[in-house]
Parts: structure tokens; C-alpha cells; sequence
């Protein structure tokens, strides 16, 4: 699971559980992705996006781990038809920062239409196939050991009949295409932007409540299988204190599993230094470059890179296999807008 269930929190209604963030090169400018209501979850009583939450895209373009754009998507209930309006804002300099700042009105539309304004902006949101595929016993052998401080015990696994545990499941997709001398306005000279999405819940006082916030994939599955809790405060937050809050019990945890593993002669200062590659918590991307989540750079993430192999390759420092990789998704994802796989039913 890159962020599928990954807290008790975003359980309470996976509307709002952002499983993924994808961002990479389109065919106008540049392309940001989040898929939620996975169903895996089981039937939901109104499948899709929640009425009452908001969902955004965060984007710094100065390397301070502070948004400088937001781009925020809100929803109508379901009609009659089961259809949903939606409408995107986007909201810069403070106002990025503020959940209940007005913003400017971009584009509306329904669900399942793609909308185009004049600038070249486009936005799509409907029901897509899962282009994510994870090998549950792996997952499971990777969770247990940087809970536990342990090898990764993958004894009796047979990588010949492994499986993705998505395969013909699906999501509900928010795909934005920005032109990127409208996303580069406010920059200060160079292309490298930072990237993570939020997804909040309207309170009752008038607030907003934090539920999902998804920068790198897998770090959820690394650190928080096993550590509810975890789960529910990663979650929260903003991605400039990810290293104060949380790098100590991070690296304490690379530095377990590393020794566990011994792939290093100081997996301590190994540790450390992991927790700050993944902290603060945000995606890389220079615009206008291809997207490759890797192991010598991340920059971006197209819908088929194998974050699974990369994440848990790098925090273990040992290479780790799923044995299975695109090929196991049964949906493929499309060249041309809106890019994600068609949905399977």
C-alpha cells in the first residue's frame, strides 16, 4: 500500500484516504494526480468525494517547505443521477496556507467530464482503475521489520507466485493539468517545485479537520503498518516539521531494521540520514522534465514507477523485490488526458 488505509483515521470514510500523489508531465503542462475511495475498502454507501471535505493540491516553489500555491477541489453532494459538481479554486502567497481563505474560482464541473478554461488548465475527477500494484507478503515482511528492529523475513515467500494485491480494484482519481508558465508565475528562477496533497473534513465549529496528507509514497507502509498512532499523526501537520516531530523515531527505525540487517557499519548515522531524505515529507519535480521516481533521484512520479521497490530498497539499504511490477496492473494508464486507467466497472 503506498498510502491506502493508513491510519484508523482515514478509515473512518475513505472518501477522504488519499492512496496516491502522482505528478509528471502532461501533454499542455504539468499533471497532478490523487486517487481515493479505494475499493478494497469494501461497498461505500455514496461512493466517490466527500460533500463536506475538501481536497488540495499544496505546491512550494521557493524550497522552504511552505505551499505557495494551493489548487483546492470541493464537491456537491450526489444527485439524483449520482452525479457530483465540483469546483476548483486556487489560492496563493498567505492565503496558500489558509484552509478557509476564498481563493480564485478556476473552473467547475461534474463528475466524469473534463473541463478546460482558456488559459490551457484542465480538470477531470471520476472512477479510474488503481495503476498501483503492492505484493502483500512483502509488505507485510517490510512493516514487521522496521516496527520490530528485525530482518526482513521473506522465508517461505515465493516471489514466482507473487500477486498484486490491487489487481481489478479501483479509485476515485482528482487529475489537475496545470500550464507551467501559470504554475512557474510566482517563481523565483528555477523549475524545481515541492509537492503533497491534503485531504480535510469540515467540523462542526467551523473548522477543518486534517485526515489524509500524502507527500513520497511508502511511507505509511514503512513506518506505520504496525503503529496506529503514527499513522494518525503523519498525517497531520505540515511538511516543515517532519523532521523535528518525527525523524527521531524514523531513523530510529531505519536504524533497527539496518543493523537487523547488517547493510551497515553505522546504521544509526544511516538512519539519520534516510529520515532526512524523507522528511520533509514532499515530492520533487522540475517542471517540464520527465517524471522518475528512482533510486538516484526523485523527481516527480509517473503511474507506473515502482515506488514499492525504491522505498523499501532504500530505508533497508538492501535490495528488496516485489517480484511482480506494471504488468500486474490490469488497468493500464493512457498518453492523453486524463492520463489514469479506465475503471474496470
Amino acid at each position: 500500500m503506498s498510502h491506502h488505509l493508513d491510519s484508523p483515521i482515514a478509515r473512518q470514510d475513505i472518501r477522504l484516504d488519499i492512496t496516491d500523489l502522482y505528478v509528471f508531465g502532461g501533454e499542455t503542462g504539468t499533471a497532478f494526480v490523487i486517487n481515493v475511495c479505494h475499493s478494497i475498502a469494501g461497498p461505500v454507501p455514496e461512493p466517490g468525494y466527500h460533500p463536506e471535505g475538501m481536497y488540495e493540491f499544496k505546491v512550494d516553489l521557493d524550497g522552504d517547505a511552505v505551499e505557495d500555491l494551493t489548487y483546492r477541489i470541493t464537491f456537491d453532494p450526489r444527485d439524483a443521477a449520482g452525479l457530483q459538481r465540483f469546483v476548483l479554486r486556487r489560492t496563493s502567497g498567505d492565503d496558500a496556507m489558509d484552509p478557509n481563505a476564498e481563493g480564485t474560482i478556476l473552473a467547475r464541473g461534474t463528475v466524469g467530464e473534463t473541463v478546460s478554461t482558456a488559459s490551457g488548465l484542465r480538470i477531470w475527477a471520476g472512477k479510474a482503475g488503481d495503476p498501483f500494484w503492492i505484493e502483500p507478503d512483502v509488505l507485510h515482511a517490510v512493516g514487521h521489520a522496521f516496527q520490530d528492529g528485525t530482518v526482513i523475513d521473506l522465508n517461505g515467500w515465493d516471489p514466482t507466485r507473487a500477486k498484486n494485491l490491487f489487481a481489478g480494484h479501483t479509485v476515485y482519481s482528482i487529475v489537475l493539468e496545470v500550464p507551467n508558465a501559470e504554475l512557474l508565475g510566482g517563481a523565483t528562477g528555477n523549475n524545481r517545485i515541492g509537492v503533497w496533497a491534503v485531504a480535510t473534513l469540515a467540523t462542526d465549529a467551523g473548522g477543518w479537520r486534517p485526515i489524509n496528507r500524502v507527500g513520497l509514497p511508502m511511507i505509511h507502509p514503512l513506518f506505520t503498518q504496525f503503529n496506529e498512532d503514527l499513522g494518525n499523526r503523519l498525517n497531520a501537520g505540515r511538511p516543515a516539521d517532519d523532521f523535528a516531530i518525527y525523524g527521531e523515531v524514523v531513523s530510529k527505525a531505519i536504524a533497527g531494521a539496518v543493523a537487523a540487517n547488517g547493510t551497515s557499519e553505522d546504521p544509526q548515522g544511516y538512519g539519520v540520514k534516510v529520515a532526512h531524505r524523507f522528511f520533509p515529507n514532499i515530492l520533487p519535480y522540475e517542471v517540464g522534465t520527465p517524471a522518475a521516481f528512482g533510486f538516484v533521484e526523485w523527481n516527480g512520479r509517473s503511474l507506473t514507477d515502482n515506488a514499492p521497490d525504491v522505498m523499501f530498497s532504500i530505508a533497508a539499504n538492501t535490495p528488496v523485490r516485489l517480484g511482480i511490477g506494471k504488468e500486474s496492473v490490469t488497468a493500464k494508464p493512457s498518453k492523453t488526458f486524463p492520463y489514469v486507467p479506465r475503471a474496470s466497472s
